[in-house]
């Protein structure tokens, strides 16, 4: 971890920004399942932040190390005293080093920061980066490889006019913290509007939601649809066409797009209004795609028979309701604090260093119902475990703050087809149950679960849980 002089742009002067490399984003790393490898992560960053810290969030009070790390690969099953725990920070200077065992299916992973009351300002800063792993099963599909498949990472920023990094504040020096993040500058893979040069072929593009607190809504320019294959934990049961796809902080998208039809266009992936990337389609199809030796190449489009996507992906066997040993209510609320006086964001009315209330036993099966009372979409993370998104339901949530009693509105809603994969950060939508089922597999220890929001985690919307042998 650095500092390092950042291009966005080839007319914005080299910003500084932070960096697991040379890069922003990081390096991509990639392993394949169950083949473990070892990580030293060293800190060599400046002792002083350039970020304005608030000292009043819990764990970044003013007698603590302007400059902590703690890596989280987010989506790994890992020992506790790899996974980063938000308090198990390392200063400039020091290193820490880390086993992932590897021990799950092919999924797009990613590691960043997390270190207890700054982590949105590290990550912010630039210390993100994708985390690829690969198994066999995934490699008989036959899907698009080597340089036909692309992680594009989208995060949004504010720079200054000098071209300097800006994180805005609340205008009270002493307590700094802003309750949400939305810049006007988007990133993809660090770069400002750039653009690829494609061949009129299918691509597959791993899509990761960096930001802070953005949720974006990806479609292409000229309305064609493109298909889902995977989600948070990897790939679907199937893949499912798609004309938009909505990713909240933290949660990824794979998908293939096929530019067959769109020989010798420029396409733009867009954020609802927003322009983000360009795709420059070549005129014409690479000889290695020509369907046979006696067929000539032509001016006419490639049918997209010729790419067929596979109509099977891999087996999920849903978890039944019935293996749950315990139903768990989570609700998710906004109040106002006093000292100072600001929003707070918190997950069963208790701030992160109370006392531990959910320890759910190690290979255990649990329901964890997210009563969203607030009026975000809440992006909820776990730790360690992947998950199956279950259901939504309307409810009064009104009449929940008044009287805490949960009164739905109509039937509960089956997730979409693209979230019916497994699943490590789930979407919470306002006035809404969101349902999911857990089993607690891998570890023993304390882990963690909160909103992905960042700015949100950083005032007390995080807590920990700890997974606890059988009894």
């Amino acid at each position: 971890m650095r500092q390092v002089p950042t291009r966005i742009h080839r007319d914005v002067p080299p910003t500084p920004m932070w960096s697991y490399g040379e890069t922003v984003p990081g390096p991509t790393i990639e392993s394949r399942t169950n083949h473990p490898i070892l990580v030293e992560w060293v800190n060599a960053l400046p002792t002083s932040h350039f970020l304005p810290i608030d000292h009043t969030l819990h764990g970044a009070a003013a007698d603590q190390p302007g400059v902590r790390t703690a890596v989280h690969v987010h989506g790994a099953k890992v020992p506790p005293q790899y996974d980063g725990f938000p308090e198990d920070w390392q200063t400039p200077g020091q290193t820490y080093q880390a086993v992932y065992p590897l021990d799950q299916d092919a999924a797009t992973l990613w590691y960043h920061d997390h270190a207890m009351g700054i982590e949105r300002l590290n990550q912010y800063a630039g210390l993100y980066g994708f985390f690829i792993l690969r198994d066999e099963a995934e490699d008989k599909l036959g899907l698009p490889s080597g340089k036909y498949e692309i992680p594009l990472a989208f995060a949004d920023r504010l720079f200054a006019e000098d071209g300097s990094l800006y994180y805005p504040d609340s205008g009270d020096p002493a307590a700094p913290w802003i309750p949400e993040l939305y810049g006007d500058a988007m990133l993809v893979n660090g770069k400002l509007t750039p653009y690829l040069e494609v061949e009129p072929r299918p691509y597959r593009f791993r899509v990761l939601n960096a930001a802070n607190s953005r949720t974006w809504i990806f479609s292409l320019s000229n309305s064609q649809s493109f298909h889902q294959i995977g989600s948070d934990q990897g790939l679907l049961s199937a893949p499912v066409e798609l004309n938009q796809l909505q990713l909240s902080p933290g949660e990824r998208g794979d998908i293939i797009i096929d530019f067959s039809s769109a020989r010798g266009q420029r396409l733009t992936l867009n954020n609802q209004s927003w322009e983000l990337m360009q795709f420059r389609v070549a005129g014409s199809t690479p000889q290695s795609l020509v369907p046979g030796p006696s067929v000539p190449a032509s001016p006419v489009p490639v049918p997209y028979s010729l790419f067929p996507v596979p109509s099977f992906l891999r087996s999920i066997s849903p978890i039944p309701e019935s293996q749950s040993v315990k139903t768990r209510l989570m609700i998710l609320r906004e109040f106002m604090d006093i000292a100072p006086k600001r929003m707070l964001m918190l997950l069963n009315a208790t701030r992160w260093h109370e006392p531990i209330t959910e320890r759910p036993e190690l290979d255990s099966v649990e329901i964890w119902s997210f009563a969203n009372t607030t009026a975000d979409i809440h992006p909820i993370h776990l730790h360690l475990v992947r998950f199956q998104v279950l259901d939504r339901q309307s409810f009064d949530a009104d009449e929940y703050l008044l009287s805490g009693k949960l009164n739905y509105r109509g039937a509960p809603s089956l997730p979409p087809l693209g979230e019916r994969g497994w699943k490590d950060t789930v979407q919470t939508y306002p006035e809404t149950v969101t349902r999911i089922i857990v089993r607690f597999e891998g570890y023993v220890g304390r882990y963690v679960w909160h909103c992905h929001l960042l700015e949100h985690a950083a005032n007390e919307m995080m807590r920990p849980f700890e997974v606890i042998p059988k009894a």
